[in-house]
């Protein structure tokens, strides 16, 4: 997914460097190149000050493209910024993006060059360019404020231009009944041509969709999530942002935003427009909730409507110390006054204040919700005043004694809901002052009985003992900016947690059909929320998934279950996927502009997948949460391990990763450093810039999607040594591969034998063919799709190699990975190639050379060599699936140590031996493997894409006794997998 994504943002650099190269770059300010084409007279003269004055770089273009599929957000930033003067100046691209989303993609294409990001792990305590508006430390998993700011500067040469590619995910989440997607508009000047366009499409009819106006200022952006549902007495909707078009169409809705540089200026001259806030809901039932289905995952959508409020035994714990003086002890009163009038009879509640003294409002007991509690709660609310330090460990005990006492006590309802509310301006400054200490005292004090809710209001407060502390004991934290609206923030997190209907819900699914499955435990549902699990399946041939969620409510036991049709659901998600990725690559024509379109095309191909994406989204959100409250160090470095390695797979830049990306050289006349020089072989030639090299397969022509990957492999010719090959089709190579379903031939030479053998994995499972990462540093992973059996076969399905990856760590760290459409090539730069072109590549450690639509050569160190055939259909059957080949071609640099499905018999010998004859059965045939003897039949197996065929002993039973442990021990747990075989090597 991120190949294609990759793919489609270059190819379309491609079209506009080629525009570059035909325009030239005044000196004389022209209203043109600012996308001014109407006539002078209509330009306010105040713009045309503004835009004929600027010195910096100027943004040409600003074009932000979401796509909403079932909650998940894929978002795509194009910034095209132009340096009209003849010296070289710094051009800074700045986005903010929601902090709860990870950036998935950064690319500059500068001076004619593409400049491809790479996410690493984290070096501890290092810098990162993605920086927080908050204090939060490099590495920390600490609470995030409500924005994060990318920033990216990089000097432009002379009269050029600069073109930079962000793209981010977000699962959005759900609040208050409604769902709310915030795009950030600050380019900090005005943008000649700006564009907005947001596409959502659900399972669900989309309901309740509202755009409100553009918000602007810290304290609207930190209500965000704050604000309560709107009283029924307002009257009209507010108003919409100029330019602003919905088109709401039952599943699918489109909104655009394109105010020219005018109307910009109409709204603020300095280019900080604001937040862009669509909020909206889908329609659901009462029932199991939203199962979506796609390529071998699940994700689960659980949100029950209309049940009973679960009555709530609460303990407000104020910080009254004498930081909270003015503003923000004003506003915690006015929204405590509002929350004692929300809370409802048959709840339970206490106040509790706290500087250097411990103030308990009703000494030893919870009072029950009556008008009269209610008037003497607001008397002690209104004397409340700051002074003194601040006793963090003694106020949590205080509170967590008074609530666990009283659910002791004979009052207490066994289905009621308990939770403390804690609210502080500060770090703890009386009594115990070590984080540590405070979090073992809170845990012996909560014993697990109910759960802690912190709000953090400020900048000198410790953010991450709140959120460890909420961690810890089922809870949450919100953050409140100090120019925020703590009253307004402060009644919205309370709206969010004031009505719980369920808990205790557990949500079951069959079990060994599903594996990987993130949380689904959860202490509490509130109204207005919404549980979402993720999951793999073990089998997705499998024709239902049985779901259980079981849950109390009030006085009872709630038990809801079902039978999930799984092909079912794969189709219908297939459907709505496939509307979204159609509207994302058609939608915004309208706006006429290249970049956008081609950005819609691009998402549409990441979000193929979204499923999967979802699982590793909230799976890495999971292993940072675990990370931040585990209790020993081991077990915090296996959940860093996990997280780690998760965000590498998915390409995310999340606070265990680094983006690193080479910055262009700028000589001081202002023009580009020169491109490094490319070298072409005897009798080679290198290709022209936008031409295709070595296209010589003319059997089918091109088409668009072809045309857009030529274009990014014209793009290559500055990164490493793309020259033509001619083409050939027939390769002569080892015989040792695994191809077609898959089958698995094994060459014996010493022995002059050949073994055969299937694995019947499932679709989705990754297979470990070649591992060797200790020793040459090599590594071979392959992962398998599924598709129909043919008719009249015995089998169920079929599986297939979709992608197969190369990783190697010696001399540097370097990757190929291959599908049987394209070629991401990672070494010194990251390179694209189309699979139906014929090139060749050297970066160093590793060099690729493809014959279009044939094959895929990879050289490793000039004595490791694999071919990688390339099986494509043109009108497949639905049987068939476009798959892949992998034969060892040179295996001389692997060492003995190496082992995998395939790796581990390369330096073997076997033998052939025939038993006796017991009874009335024919004598039988094994084979000699390492001190087991293996039963074998002679079969044949068609290799080389059926162009040969070779006679080989075939091995039953997923190769039972011939491979080493079982095949379940091969599977890798994703494509850059590099760890070794549980049971060691295959030398004894």
């Amino acid at each position: 997914m991120l190949v294609t994504l990759l793919t489609l943002l270059l190819s379309f650099s491609g079209t506009l460097l080629g525009q570059l190269e035909d325009s030239e770059l005044e000196d004389d300010v022209d209203l043109a190149d600012f996308g001014l084409d109407i006539a002078p007279r209509r330009v306010p003269r105040q713009v045309k000050t503004i835009i004929t004055k600027e010195t910096k770089p100027h943004i040409q273009e600003l074009s932000i493209k979401t796509t909403i599929i079932s909650r998940y957000a894929f978002t795509a930033v194009y910034c095209s910024l132009l340096n009209r003067y003849p010296a070289a100046s710094e051009g800074v691209f700045q986005f903010q993006i929601p902090a709860n989303a990870y950036i998935s993609n950064f690319t500059m294409i500068i001076g004619g060059r593409v400049y491809q990001s790479e996410v690493k792990p984290k070096e501890k305590r290092v810098k990162q360019e993605r920086g927080k508006s908050g204090t939060k430390e490099p590495g920390d998993a600490s609470p995030e404020p409500e924005v994060e700011v990318f920033r990216m500067a990089a000097k432009i040469p002379g009269r050029n231009r600069a073109v930079f590619l962000l793209t981010y995910e977000e699962l959005l989440q759900r609040r208050l009944g409604r769902y709310e997607h915030v795009t950030s508009l600050r380019p900090m000047q005005l943008v000649s041509r700006l564009s907005l366009d947001v596409t959502i499409v659900d399972h669900s009819p989309i309901t309740d969709l509202e755009v409100l106006p553009l918000r602007n200022g810290k304290s609207n952006a930190a209500a965000n999530t704050a604000t309560a549902p709107k009283p029924p007495n307002i009257p009209a909707k507010p108003e919409l942002p100029i330019t602003t078009v919905i088109k709401n169409e039952k599943n699918v809705c489109k909104i655009t935003f394109s105010p020219n540089i005018i109307q910009q200026a109409k709204i603020t001259t300095s280019g900080i427009l604001g937040d862009f806030v669509i909020r909206y809901d889908v329609q659901r039932d009462m029932g199991i909730g939203d199962i979506q289905v796609l390529n071998g995952h699940f994700v689960h959508y659980f949100a029950p409507k209309d049940l009973p409020a679960v009555p709530k035994n609460v303990v407000f714990v104020i910080d009254t110390s004498a930081s909270m003086l003015g503003t923000k002890i004003r506003q915690t009163k006015d929204a405590l006054f509002t929350i004692l009038r929300d809370l409802r009879p048959g709840d339970n509640f206490n106040f509790i204040s706290f500087s250097n003294k411990i103030k308990v409002w009703q000494p030893n007991r919870l009072v029950p919700v009556t008008p009269l509690n209610i008037r003497d709660a607001k008397k002690f609310i209104y004397m409340l005043a700051p002074t003194g330090g601040t006793n963090i460990d003694g106020a949590i005990r205080t509170g967590s004694s008074l609530l666990r006492d009283y659910l002791l006590g004979p009052d207490s309802s066994p289905n009621s809901v308990s939770l403390i509310i804690f609210l502080t301006d500060g770090r703890p400054t009386v009594g115990e002052i070590q984080s540590v200490a405070i979090l073992g005292n809170t845990r012996s004090a909560v014993q697990e009985k109910f759960c802690i809710f912190t709000i953090g209001i400020g900048n000198d407060v410790d953010y991450r003992l709140l959120e460890r502390m909420a961690l810890e004991n089922c809870g949450m934290m919100r953050r409140i900016n100090e120019e925020a609206d703590a009253s307004a923030m402060l009644k919205g997190f309370y709206n969010e947690i004031g009505t719980p209907l369920l808990s205790d819900i557990r949500i079951n699914y069959t079990e060994n059909s599903v594996q990987y499955v993130t949380q689904n435990l959860f202490t509490n549902y509130f109204n207005g929320s919404e549980i979402v699990v993720a999951g793999k399946l073990t089998n997705e041939s499998a024709e239902s998934l049985h779901v259980q969620v079981t849950a109390s409510n009030n006085d009872k036991s709630i038990i809801l279950e079902t039978d999930v049709p799984l092909r079912n659901r794969q189709i219908d998600t297939e459907k709505h996927v496939k509307l979204a990725t159609s509207a994302m690559a058609t939608g915004v024509r309208a706006l006429g502009t290249d970049a956008t379109q081609k950005l819609g095309v691009a998402l549409g191909s990441v979000a193929e997948d979204f499923v999967e994406r979802v699982w590793g989204f909230l799976s890495i959100k999971e292993g940072l949460r675990s990370r931040l409250r585990s209790q020993t160090s081991k077990d915090r470095e296996g959940h860093t391990q996990q997280a780690t390695n998760l965000s590498m797979t998915y390409h995310f830049l999340t606070p265990l990763t680094n983006i690193a990306v080479e910055k262009p050289e700028v000589l001081t006349d202002g023009t580009m450093a020169p491109a490094p020089t490319i070298t072409p072989g005897a009798g080679e030639a290198t290709s022209p810039a936008n031409e295709l090299p070595g296209d010589t397969d003319d059997r089918e022509p091109q088409t668009p999607d072809r045309d857009l990957n030529s274009q990014a492999l014209s793009q290559s010719n500055t990164i490493g040594k793309v020259v033509r090959r001619p083409t050939k089709k027939f390769i002569t190579l080892s015989k040792t591969s695994a191809d077609g379903d898959p089958h698995f031939v094994v060459e014996f030479p010493l022995s002059k034998l050949t073994v055969c053998f299937n694995i019947n994995g499932e679709p989705g499972h990754i297979l470990g063919l070649v591992s060797d990462h200790k020793y040459s540093g090599v590594t071979v992973n392959g992962k398998l799709i599924g598709a129909p059996a043919p008719p009249g076969s015995h089998k169920q399905q079929r599986t297939y190699f979709s992608t197969i990856t190369i990783v190697v760590d010696k001399p540097q760290r370097a990757y190929i990975e291959v599908t049987p459409k394209k070629v991401i090539l990672d070494g010194r730069d990251r390179i694209v190639l189309p699979c139906h072109s014929t090139v060749s590549v050297d970066s160093g450690a590793l060099s690729v050379a493809i014959v279009g639509n044939s094959n895929v050569t990879v050289t490793v160190g000039g004595n490791i060599s694999f071919v990688i055939l390339l099986h494509q259909y043109k009108n497949p059957a639905p049987y068939q699936r476009d798959h892949l080949g992998f034969y060892i071609g040179n295996n001389k640099g692997l060492s003995h140590n190496c082992h995998g499905l395939l790796g581990q018999f390369l330096y073997e010998e076997v033998g052939l031996a025939e038993l006796p004859a017991q009874g009335d059965t024919k004598p039988s045939l094994v084979l000699k493997v390492k001190n087991r003897s293996v039963p074998v039949v002679q079969k044949s197996r068609r290799i080389y894409s059926g162009t040969q065929s070779v006679d080989c002993w075939f091995a039953r039973n997923n190769a039972a006794k011939l491979i080493d442990g079982e095949y379940k021990d091969y599977l890798m747990s994703h494509m850059f997998d590099t760890g070794d075989w549980p049971h060691g090597t295959n030398r004894v």
